[in-house]
């Protein structure tokens, strides 16, 4: 059965492998598009340059005009970067709003406990919740900045939403990565790892000086730190006893508290630490060992690595890692400093597209370059968009904060590059195009809102949408799809006139946008 043509002109789109490439850019086996595909200039609002573009691309979950707008006000990326780096001093409050459409989650530990064992509303629902609440907030904020490094500690220190029994304080995990996210690494780690929702995951909240649980020892060490291969099974034993004491009672209250009796006491020794932790109250012992660990040279290295990989590329240079490690260990582990010194550097300057979107990530991108408005769910109605954006987040491969393991997703090309994803990803574009699937609670752009003039050349409207979409030129390789994705009997070339009479328009225009999205720029960052 011979492929469609549709299906034919998008996939020469992306490149003839029919994936994302490893190296980070999409369809880099497509040879140049014919001399006939020459795209032309429309002439709309002003753009962001390649630099401006990049620093948005990096650092926002996907362009738009309104964003392009909000860029130039700032006077550039970098001082929009800067701004952002003050999120209190930002105006937010569409994306505040979203809280209340999902109730369930600033309820108490003990009342979601409670109405999971009388069957009203099982953890699982509040999670899923959550979840869509994560999504919509990427969809919608004005700080995305802040949006994205909360979303990259809490990947670092990874609380799976689904692992039983985290439910009950993951929402207020969730609030305390936020509030740090932007200060220091040692405050972060502080209240990340003593959290109630870590120690019922990796089972600190049961452990005690009769039995010291090693998970949140070991995990502190190797995930969360100086990583493997820097410490020995003694450390992991003085890491775990020196955590004894942040208990929760679990499967009754739920409540968090800090039991002296149960904290572990006598002389230990971890990396360099030492301390006679001689009080019954250990935390001012573990405050102490923690701010040890977030000044260690190695865990310096290690964070400035995890964000040369999430925010520059998949192999950055041990020089730019070295650098940022030098200015973490000089600001006292400020992280502002460090994200400031990421931007300004050479490699991240020369890193443009090299970083493919994980799902989750594309999924928000197309809602936002769609600029679809999407409405409160009402009860019970899994039908609306609000509801649908987790299970199209899902069909493409991951959601947010559902890693099963300790070490939180992947951040590097290969882990989201498969045939799978891309066709899956393809799928969503055309449901989406189409305005067909969500087709509750949302409110998609019509055809005609996508026009900008009564008529106009074919190339000049490809352009046009490039601008609207991508937020950038189009290409003759674009351009080339864009034609072939049109029937042959509406006979479309690039200099065909369009107006809202034509085919195109009437019954097609959903083709030339789900191809605009299927290009390397959109799944690109």
């Amino acid at each position: 059965m011979p492929t469609p043509p549709v299906v034919t002109s998008r996939r020469a789109l992306i490149g003839g492998a029919g994936s994302l490439g490893a190296a980070g850019v999409v369809g880099a086996a497509a040879g140049p598009a014919p001399a006939a595909y020459k795209p032309r200039r429309y002439r709309g609002k002003p753009l962001l340059g390649a630099a401006d573009r990049h620093v948005v691309n990096r650092f926002s979950y996907g362009n738009t005009p309104a964003l392009t707008r909000q860029v130039r006000r700032a006077g550039g990326g970098r001082r929009w970067f800067e701004k952002q780096l003050q999120p209190g001093r930002i105006k937010d409050g569409r994306t505040d709003a979203l809280a209340a459409w999902w109730p369930s989650l600033t309820r108490s530990p003990q009342d979601l406990w409670n109405r999971q064992v009388q069957e009203v509303e099982g953890g699982w629902q509040v999670m899923a919740d959550y979840q869509r609440w994560i999504l919509l907030r990427r969809v919608t904020t004005n700080r995305p900045v802040w949006e994205l490094m909360a979303e990259f500690w809490m990947n670092h220190f990874n609380v799976p939403v689904h692992h039983d029994a985290t439910f009950t304080h993951r929402f207020d995990f969730d609030r305390v990565v936020r509030r740090y996210a932007l200060t220091s690494f040692e405050e972060l780690l502080r209240h990340a790892v003593t959290h109630p929702a870590m120690g019922i995951f990796l089972d600190a909240a049961v452990s005690t000086k009769e039995h010291p649980n090693e998970n949140l020892g070991r995990e502190l060490l190797e995930l969360h730190t100086v990583g493997y291969g820097q410490y020995d099974e003694a450390d992991v034993k003085d890491s775990a006893r020196i955590l004894t004491g942040y208990l929760v009672d679990m499967w009754h209250t739920w409540e968090a508290r800090y039991s002296p009796q149960d904290h572990w006491t006598g002389a230990v020794s971890v990396l360099g630490f030492t301390h006679a932790n001689k009080s019954a109250d250990g935390r001012a012992v573990a405050d102490a060992f923690l701010a040890h660990l977030a000044r260690h040279p190695a865990t310096a290295r290690r964070i400035a690595r995890k964000l040369c990989v999430a925010f520059v590329r998949d192999e950055p240079s041990q020089a730019l890692v070295d650098h940022l490690a030098d200015v973490y260990l000089r600001n006292d582990t400020a992280i502002k400093p460090v994200l400031r010194a990421l931007v300004a550097s050479s490699e991240f300057k020369k890193s443009g597209g090299l970083k493919v979107r994980d799902p989750s990530a594309e999924i928000v991108a197309t809602y936002r370059a769609l600029r679809v408005k999407i409405s409160d769910p009402p009860a019970g109605d899994n039908g609306f968009a609000a509801r649908v954006i987790l299970w199209q987040a899902e069909a493409i491969g991951a959601v947010p904060f559902d890693w099963p393991r300790p070490d939180g997703p992947p951040a590097d090309n290969a882990a989201w590059s498969s045939p799978a994803r891309l066709l899956a990803s393809m799928d969503t574009h055309w449901a989406m195009s189409g305005g067909w699937w969500p087709s509750e609670g949302i409110r998609y752009r019509a055809p005609r809102a996508w026009l900008p003039r009564k008529r106009l050349r074919y190339d000049l409207l490809v352009d046009h949408l490039s601008q609207q979409l991508l937020g950038r030129r189009s290409s003759a390789r674009l351009l080339q799809a864009c034609v072939e994705v049109c029937p042959d009997e509406w006979k479309v070339r690039p200099s065909t006139k369009i107006t809202m009479e034509h085919p195109l328009m009437k019954w097609g225009f959903h083709r030339v946008i789900a191809t605009i999205l299927d290009s390397p720029d959109h799944f690109t960052r």
